[in-house]
């Protein structure tokens, strides 16, 4: 009997010495590294550190546990629409969010920052799950959130429709100069799956005075122009529209213009994927007509030209920075020696922590000044640039 007791307190002392060990191994599994957030967006992201302060943020990519990047673009609501792309990595490997936010024009900055917050928050509840402040948090549906579910077939009475009134004004006044300019405006967008329809009325005018040596030179400049287009998607990758409109602009010696352009594009990745990578080509072809103020260099009061067009413009969004880039070039049909190149970039590159640089420069080849005005520029079209002066390039 003596000996029965002693073989079996052998496994239940062995188990006592295990226990804590077994203990501590569970306890280390289950105990995750607290979040360690790193935000990378065009956004007020002292305000996202302020308002979710329970969180770590870092400054550095390699330091964090949790990435989001928040991607930008103007919708058809003359707003913003913000992509939001969660990834997690070590104790939140393979937990991947995405998320969007669409802003408008009828919001207040404050309003728009609060409502990307609370995307964020829902974000980053699945990690917060998936740590050690599971226990203390606490999700409800307020009655606002039941409401919009109900309303979910709610018809919207302007049709998709947005329409903008804005206007600008600018007073500059020295001792020997005085500029007075103002500018009006009315645009009007239509955004669906498939259309997109816009048009763009516009009125400027700026008016100068220069003295010098008791002279005085004057000038007065005056533009009106309408815009309008009507763009159908296709596909994923193509579109086609029409682009139309008409001009007045003393600057550039134009009584009246009037264009108009068919149009087809092609992306080579997914419209969906616009907001992180976009390579488009666009062609156009189409006719413009010019009626003269003054008799043009190449002694034309009139004239009806077709011309045509290639864009090329690549845009990425990514973890490592931004680049933009746009080359078009432009040629009349009757005359190719009559072209314009234009070529646009920038980029923003992230080289390490706390430290991020940004490039620009555009670049233009000009040989299609047709509508420049015959004789000598005077000394008051120069200092008061009140007539587009003869160039090669910009």
């Amino acid at each position: 009997m003596k000996f029965f007791f002693q073989l079996a307190a052998y496994p239940f002392i062995f188990f006592l010495l295990l226990f804590p060990r077994l203990v501590s191994s569970q306890h280390d599994e289950e105990n995750k590294d607290p979040i360690k957030l790193f935000t990378d967006c065009n956004c007020e992201k002292s305000y996202l550190r302020q308002e979710k302060n329970y969180v770590s943020h870092v400054r550095d990519q390699a330091q964090a546990n949790v990435k989001l990047f928040i991607y930008d673009i103007a919708n058809g609501s003359s707003g913003r629409t913000y992509k939001l792309e969660f990834e997690g990595t070590g104790d939140y490997d393979d937990i991947v969010q995405k998320l969007s936010y669409d802003t408008n024009a009828n919001m207040t900055q404050d309003e728009v920052r609060k409502g990307l917050l609370k995307k964020v928050r829902s974000g980053l509840l699945r990690y917060e799950l998936e740590s050690d402040m599971a226990e203390n948090i606490t999700y409800t549906i307020d009655d606002k959130g039941m409401g919009d579910i109900q309303d979910i077939d709610f018809k919207d009475p302007w049709n998709n429709w947005i329409f903008e009134v804005y206007g600008e004004m600018e007073l500059d006044r020295e001792s020997s100069r005085k500029e007075f300019a103002y500018e009006v405006g009315f645009e009007s967008d239509r955004v669906t799956e498939k259309w997109r329809i816009r048009t763009d009325l516009q009125l400027n005018q700026a008016n100068s005075e220069f003295v010098q040596n008791e002279d005085t030179f004057t000038s007065e400049r005056f533009r009106y122009s309408g815009d309008g287009s009507i763009v159908r998607s296709l596909s994923d990758h193509w579109s086609t529209g029409i682009f139309a409109g008409a001009r007045h602009d003393t600057f550039t010696n134009l009584d009246f213009r009037y264009y108009f352009s068919p149009a087809i594009e092609y992306n080579i990745f997914s419209y969906n994927e616009v907001l992180r990578r976009e390579i488009v080509f666009a062609y156009k072809i189409g006719y413009f007509h010019n009626d003269y103020i003054d008799p043009t260099i190449f002694g034309q009061l009139q004239e009806g030209i077709f011309n045509h067009s290639l864009d090329v413009q690549v845009r990425y969004r990514q973890p490592w920075g931004n680049f933009y880039s746009r080359l078009r070039g432009s040629t009349f049909l009757n005359d190719f020696k009559k072209n314009r190149i234009q070529l646009f970039s920038s980029l923003s590159l992230r080289l390490f922590k706390g430290l991020a640089v940004r490039f620009s420069g555009d670049f233009e080849i000009i040989r299609d000044q047709i509508n420049l005005p015959a004789g000598d520029a005077s000394i008051e079209d120069v200092l008061l640039q009140q007539k587009q002066i003869a160039t090669d390039f910009e």
